[in-house]
């Protein structure tokens, strides 16, 4: 009996074989040229950032299971219907874990606002957004050093490693008093993002410390230095994570912390490039000024001849308004924790070199600018916003341009805001931005220059600089227009770089 089922099935599945292959035979062979289109329909570049298919408007092919799948379940499952509605979850949760974390909860809730239509399109991704709100890894440790006068003194370091989907970590360290732990998870977090732009493969990573550099004497600062890399370079690399500059981190501190890290790893230099070396200082400033070029040029206008409001006077500050004076722009303010001066005819190369001179000396205030100076004004008018000007570059800490002052500026005649540094403008700001129609730079597309130079390696060019700048510009107006928020430059620079960073991440399962 045994013997006869199993002849029986054997028998069945030739049968089977047998219908198949005469079917295969029947059935006629497609033409040389529909085999051509079919290829060439394979072949053909997408059009669509989530999809195959073209065009905005484009019919998803939506997998049931993930649109059924609860995006949560802590506490009973949890799905959304629609692509608000997973926004408005992802930062609910985000606000439920970290409540006290006010700028990274801000940067959280625009970030997955502008990403909402995204998962109307595939809710596959909000499931990767809700993976992509915590950090790979989180790095904070105490910091001890003696002052000049023998009392140890204590701050704290900190180093998140955001993420390292694209490539190895990298981006920049900050210094200041105003350092904190939400401040920093923010910058990483926008770092993710800016740093996909660019097409490189770079990961993302932010660090720094509440230690201010400014009121500490050049033995103090080594120190510091020196005990701040002690420990971090337990996690940083040639390979793994590359920091760079960023507010109140020059190429001073920079070059005490290389020393410290050499002594301590044998392994400093990759390629004949040393680790932590600054090619191009000057790169994040010029990066936002050919931005705003591009800008300008897709509106038939130039920077020549433009009043540019520079609210700051680091070295972004500084290397912005030189680059802006090559264009023919013409920079007439700058300002830091002491006011603003105010040259209504212009800064001049020499009244900048001036500047540098002032600036680069630690702890010096911008007040010493007047007596090399006859036209300038110091603190007149009393608000910087009351200056009319053509172009506003802010420079300076997060959240400097409100709803008010945008309606300030654009009531004295300003065209448009061009972010300088992280997070400038809230997003109040932002809407006013967009209901007075002025042009608006986001920080995560201005602020690639970094980025964009260290991928290019030593030799680095600012004509290179500005090529790659002009391709992420037009990439970043096309995905806006891809999803129907044509010339929202924060919308398209937030999605594209989402989008690259996700759909890596898609591959990588869950890590």
């Amino acid at each position: 009996m045994m013997f006869s089922r199993a002849a029986l099935r054997i028998a069945t599945a030739r049968s089977v074989a047998t219908k198949r292959v005469a079917l295969s035979t029947a059935m006629p062979t497609m033409p040389a040229a529909s085999r051509s289109f079919s290829s060439s329909l394979q072949d053909s570049p997408r059009k669509s950032l989530v999809t195959s298919e073209e065009g905005v408007h484009q019919t998803m092919k939506i997998s049931k299971g993930w649109r059924n799948k609860p995006l949560f379940r802590r506490q009973g499952d949890v799905r959304f219907k629609t692509g608000n509605e997973a926004a408005q979850l992802l930062i609910k949760e985000a606000k439920r874990r970290d409540l006290y974390d006010r700028e990274f909860i801000d940067s959280i809730s625009s970030k997955m606002m502008c990403l909402s239509p995204v998962f109307d399109r595939n809710p596959k991704y909000a499931f990767l957004a809700k993976t992509l709100m915590e950090p790979e890894r989180y790095i904070q440790f105490r910091v001890s050093w003696i002052d000049d006068t023998g009392v140890i003194r204590m701050n704290r370091g900190y180093r998140i490693q955001y993420s390292s989907s694209l490539g190895p970590y990298q981006g920049s360290l900050h210094f200041g008093s105003h350092i904190t732990n939400s401040i920093i998870k923010s910058l990483s977090f926008n770092t993710v993002f800016s740093n996909a732009l660019t097409g490189f493969d770079a990961g993302a990573a932010v660090g720094g410390s509440d230690f201010n550099p400014l009121d500490k004497s050049e033995a103090e600062l080594q120190r510091f230095c020196q005990s701040y890399m002690t420990e971090l370079s337990k996690y940083l690399g040639p390979e793994q994570d590359f920091p760079y500059m960023g507010s109140g981190v020059s190429e001073e501190e920079m070059g005490y912390m290389f020393g410290q890290y050499k002594r301590i790893n044998p392994k400093a230099s990759v390629a004949g490039r040393y680790f932590m070396s600054a090619d191009f200082p000057e790169s994040p400033g010029f990066g936002i000024a050919h931005f705003a070029n591009e800008m300008l040029q897709d509106k038939k206008d130039s920077l020549k001849g433009k009043q540019c409001l520079i609210m700051g006077s680091d070295k972004v500050a500084r290397s912005l308004a030189a680059k802006l004076l090559s264009f023919g722009a013409i920079p007439i303010t700058f300002s830091d924790a002491s006011g603003h001066v105010y040259e209504p005819d212009g800064i001049s190369e020499g009244s900048l070199k001036t500047v540098n001179k002032i600036k680069e000396e630690r702890g010096a205030l911008l007040g010493r600018y007047i007596i090399s100076s006859t036209t300038a004004e110091f603190n007149n008018p009393e608000n910087i916003m009351d200056i009319a000007c053509d172009l506003c570059f802010p420079c300076e800490g997060m959240d400097s341009i409100d709803e008010a002052a945008v309606n300030k500026l654009a009531d004295n005649g300003c065209q448009g805001i061009i972010e300088g540094a992280q997070s400038c403008v809230t997003s109040k700001g932002r809407a006013a931005l967009k209901k007075r129609g002025m042009l608006y730079g986001p920080h995560v597309m201005t602020l690639t220059g970094s980025c964009i130079v260290h991928a290019m390696g030593t030799g680095a060019t600012d004509e290179e600089l500005a090529k790659h700048v002009g391709r992420i510009y037009q990439d970043v107006k096309r995905t806006a227009a891809e999803f129907n928020a044509r010339g929202d430059l924060y919308t398209g620079a937030t999605v594209l770089g989402f989008m690259r960073v996700a759909n890596v991440m898609m591959t990588h399962g869950a890590v």
